[in-house]
């Protein structure tokens, strides 16, 4: 049986990590956090909080990818420390919905930011009483198509670009960091301004949170190309640890140079902060130049969750629970090949139908659940399989982890609570799966 290459060094993983994470969220979050803590001091402690949460995932997370470094990440834990139904409630959510609605929305973005030098791309080429398509959409599903063709190809040379893409857009980043902070003609004073916030109190904290981990969502996407890993038990903690260290500073380099040049309140009326702060500097050669920017990062977080999602659809099919034509590993280029086209596929479908928005919204009530218990995995494998290897164990352990698990479940409620239409469909598109997972389940042990 053809299995898949260890053909990615630890920074290409790493650049997964960095990559996949930082997409659009930098550039859009600002004016929600700030619409509900109120004050910039408040956005600055929510980002270092969302930022401190996300790194404990990852010293996590480095345990269980070192320990387990298989194709599917979350779902090879999931199914080691409770069984093989949650492993295919994770896969199944994340390649109907999850994933394929985050590669979706990525792509969408994309085309708008585009449609800023081409605003023809916004033209509508058909519309009904239930559809309307328009020109960038059908750019969208070209490009989500297009990097499907390039990581068919080996992870290899998806990495590869990986690797150049995030480098680049670091890069940008860094420029734009540089010149709010040199040339902005800015005041520390922004640093304690405020407004009267929308939402406030605890509710308003984790409606910020919530905003802030959208922008820090992804560093889990390494795990989920472990098998392809070369060296993993050094490398995979190496790559999560690093990556999201390295996010978490340029996270907060960006806010410091958003609200240098800004206000409170002109971030919380501008839909684009980044590009109204390069704006005030550089007039609209600067909020083209953020444009710029913001496509190749989301061009390398969309060839990143393209890359990793695909492990975890093949991943369920060579455990017997999915087709099994998804756990073919292409003889030449030794990759998930049909896994790779079925997700292309499948992402490409909801950019045309435009629905991709609110089924994402009602599967991250869903998702945060899984999250939290694939978190807490390390605290059931540590009891339940003891005799398992770990070249690299928690820091902080059991402290970290507990604080993960303990915040996830606090944001599930008060996810459940605020939008509690939402939660109940996340958790029906999950139920949508069991009649499937019984019936592969039966198959399996047929055979």
């Amino acid at each position: 049986m053809v299995e898949l290459k260890r053909d990615l060094g630890v920074w290409g993983a790493a650049a997964i990590v960095v990559g996949t994470v930082i997409g659009s969220g930098i550039f859009l979050v600002p004016k929600k956090m700030v619409l509900s803590v109120g004050s910039a001091e408040m956005v600055f402690f929510v980002f270092v909080f969302g930022g401190l949460l996300s790194l404990a995932g990852a010293l996590t997370y480095a345990e269980l990818a070192a320990m387990m470094p298989e194709a599917g990440g979350e779902y090879a834990y999931l199914r080691e420390a409770y069984g093989p139904f949650y492993a295919f409630v994770y896969g199944w959510t994340q390649l109907w919905v999850a994933k394929s609605g985050s590669i979706a929305s990525l792509a969408t973005a994309f085309f708008i930011y585009l449609a800023n030098f081409f605003p023809g791309l916004e033209a509508t080429i058909f519309s009904s009483s239930w559809l309307e398509i328009k020109s960038g959409q059908l750019l969208a599903m070209v490009v989500i198509g297009a990097l499907g063709f390039l990581n068919y190809f080996g992870v290899k040379v998806g990495g590869g670009v990986q690797v150049g893409v995030t480098i680049l857009k670091v890069a940008l980043i860094g420029l734009i960091i540089l010149a709010g902070l040199t040339f902005g003609g800015g005041t520390v004073a922004n640093y304690t301004t405020s407004i009267p916030a929308s939402t406030g109190g605890i509710a308003g904290f984790f409606a910020a949170l919530v905003a802030a981990l959208w922008a820090y969502d992804g560093w889990n996407n390494v795990s989920m190309v472990s098998s392809e890993i070369k060296n993993p038990q050094r490398n995979l903690p190496l790559a999560l640890i690093l990556g999201t260290l390295t996010v978490m500073a340029i996270y907060l380099g960006a806010n410091l140079a958003y609200f240098y040049v800004l206000p409170a309140e002109v971030v919380a009326s501008s839909d684009r902060v980044a590009a109204e702060m390069m704006r005030r500097i550089w007039d609209a050669p600067g909020a083209n130049a953020v444009s710029i920017a913001a496509m190749i990062s989301i061009f390398a977080a969309l060839n990143g969750s393209i890359l990793s999602g695909a492990r975890v659809p093949f991943a369920m099919a060579r455990d017997k629970l999915f087709f099994s034509s998804i756990a073919t590993v292409h003889p030449k280029y030794f990759t998930p090949a049909n896994s790779i086209m079925l997700l292309s596929a499948w992402s490409m479908l909801f950019v045309l139908t435009g629905r991709y928005d609110q089924l994402f919204t009602c599967v991250i009530f869903a998702s945060w659940i899984l999250y939290g218990m694939a978190t807490a995995s390390v605290l059931v494998l540590r009891r339940k399989r003891p005799d398992l290897a770990r070249p690299y164990k928690t820091l902080g352990y059991p402290f970290v982890p507990i604080v993960f698990v303990l915040v996830a479940g606090a944001l599930i409620v008060s996810t459940l609570l605020e939008s509690p239409r939402e939660s109940l469909l996340g958790l029906g598109i999950i139920a949508i799966g069991i009649p499937f997972y019984r019936h592969w389940s039966r198959l399996k042990s047929a055979n």
